[in-house]
């Protein structure tokens, strides 16, 4: 057998890898838990083991060891950086020590690295579900999540005791090892950057901006790459990125692979929110540093993993890439609306869609339950952004107007939203933030003005004939957007597209 590489996860984020990979001409065996992972055809050979497994992997990969001229073992996107970390210790190839894995995998221990280090992060403890909440030592708001996971799954903020025991109950159940930790929480912009680690030298791919939405949850709906902020900010993102990396141990003298970090720019210095032994996910390795750059930082990894020194890291162009993503109130779908339209605007280069008819959707909590993403990359910024959002704004999501969920949130949400009075920001945000201006002119208009409907309709062809709205060119004028950035009058538009209902337009 020819050289072979390992790659952990065969799913949409380990498609770039299996696919750069068979172009250096290496034997791909791809390694996932479920036998419907969407990229395992495109593998040389697939094997089902369960990725926190790490001793059947190991006894996996020494089965081939002696088959192939070369093995190397990486991932890219996924939380099982310490099982390659494991193998490639135990069989002497590539990598970085295990423990080291453990610290950019566990958050708990690596807080405790980084203070040890005296590196710039945020206070914290460790808690599992028997602890007392009641006096946390830490002032509010904090930011509790599980120790082990990715995606923001479980993690949130909280501004008082009880958030805190309610949120703490879902960080832990989100945790493998049932523990959480809760951190103070850092006010300002984040950051994203990948790097290869190879015999220990660092080299940075590249710095994103991230633009995060919806407290008390950290939704990300995208990134842009490269960042716009000031060259002296960059280079103080970046040591503070590299320092955190050679303090969590991934970047001693042998060590070879990669890292990950997200950055918060404070109004004080930057701070590491965290660092993963592992090339990042949601489209950055595998898309917007190719897109953007040049850069192929995926590349690096599978060479560095084969323990060659690696390419593709020198940046050829300056263009902007713009992820963003599209997401849906709660429901089932009926319908997607426009996914042949936006694949067709100028600068988009994919869309990835993770819903069908029949899907169940939510108003997302954490990062792996949107609807799906978009990439526009254009060798402007504005172009690209443009491109980017105008695209998800496109795709529309028909929900099945049956479904009691998405009843509920349509017409109980605001009720609900009333009774919270003590709650300073309260989840799902309304769709429109109102001005106070806006409030005191929709409250003037009797209710029964706002919507009419004769008596006697049984149907929706029949309904349409008898429904008339208001035209209020206050509303429809101003400058508010919906949770995807669509004006007033775009969400008009869209209503009549998806309903064929003759809303009037203001004169």
């Amino acid at each position: 057998m020819k050289e072979t590489i390992i790659i952990l996860g065969a799913g949409v984020m380990q498609g770039p890898a299996i696919r750069i990979a068979k172009e250096l001409k290496l034997t791909t065996i791809a390694l996932d838990g479920s036998s419907n992972a969407p990229c395992i055809s495109m593998a040389d050979r697939f094997e089902k083991i369960d990725l926190k497994d790490k001793e059947g992997i190991e006894t996996f990969a020494r089965s081939i060891l002696n088959n192939t001229d070369r093995l190397g073992i990486m991932t890219a996107g996924t939380d099982f950086s310490a099982s390659v970390a494991w193998v490639s210790e135990k069989l002497n190839l590539p990598g970085i020590p295990y423990e080291a894995a453990l610290n950019a995998s566990d958050k708990s221990r690596m807080r405790a690295c980084f203070k040890k280090a005296s590196l710039p992060s945020p206070d914290f403890i460790t808690i599992t579900a028997g602890d007392d909440l009641s006096n946390i030592a830490l002032p509010f708001p904090l930011v509790i999540k599980p120790v082990d996971n990715m995606g923001s799954r479980g993690c949130r903020r909280v501004n008082c005791t009880k958030e805190l025991k309610e949120a703490a109950k879902i960080a832990i159940g989100f945790s493998r090892s049932g523990r959480a930790i809760v951190e103070s929480y850092m006010e300002g912009p984040e950051f994203s950057v990948d790097a290869i680690i190879y015999h220990g030298e660092i080299t940075i791919c590249g710095l994103a901006d991230r633009h995060i939405f919806f407290p008390p949850y950290f939704i990300e709906m995208g990134h842009t790459m490269p960042t716009i902020i000031e060259k002296e900010k960059q280079d103080q993102i970046l040591d503070t990125f590299c320092d955190g990396i050679r303090a969590l141990g991934l970047a001693e003298k042998d060590n070879i692979g990669a890292a990950k970090g997200d950055i918060k720019l404070t109004n004080l210095m930057p701070m590491i929110g965290e660092i993963a032994a592992r090339l990042s996910g949601g489209y950055m390795s595998g898309w917007t540093y190719p897109y953007s750059s040049g850069a192929q930082p995926i590349k690096g990894a599978i060479l560095a993993a084969m323990g060659k020194k690696p390419e593709g890291l020198i940046p050829v162009k300056t263009w902007t890439c713009a992820e963003r993503a599209f997401i849906s109130i709660p429901g089932t779908v009926k319908e997607v609306i426009g996914v042949k339209q936006a694949k067709e605007q100028l600068h988009v280069k994919d869309i990835f869609l993770r819903i069908e008819e029949g899907s169940k959707v939510t108003f997302p909590e954490n990062n792996v339950t949107k609807c799906g993403n978009i990439i526009a990359a254009a060798p402007d910024r504005d172009s690209a952004i443009l491109a980017g959002e105008t695209a998800a704004r496109s795709i529309l999501i028909r929900l099945d107007p049956t479904d009691p969920q998405t009843a509920n949130f349509l017409f109980l949400h605001h009720t609900e939203t009333q009774k919270d009075k003590e709650n300073k920001v309260v989840f799902p945000p309304d769709a429109f933030q109102l001005t106070d201006d806006l409030k005191e002119a929709l409250n003037k208009i009797p209710e029964n003005m706002m919507l009419v409907r004769t008596a006697g309709t049984s149907s929706w062809s029949e309904l349409k004939e008898n429904l008339a709205v208001i035209p209020f060119p206050g509303l429809t004028s101003s400058n508010l957007t919906d949770y995807m950035g669509r004006t007033v009058q775009e969400s008009l538009e869209t209503v009549r597209l998806l309903t064929g209902f003759p809303l009037p337009v203001d004169p």
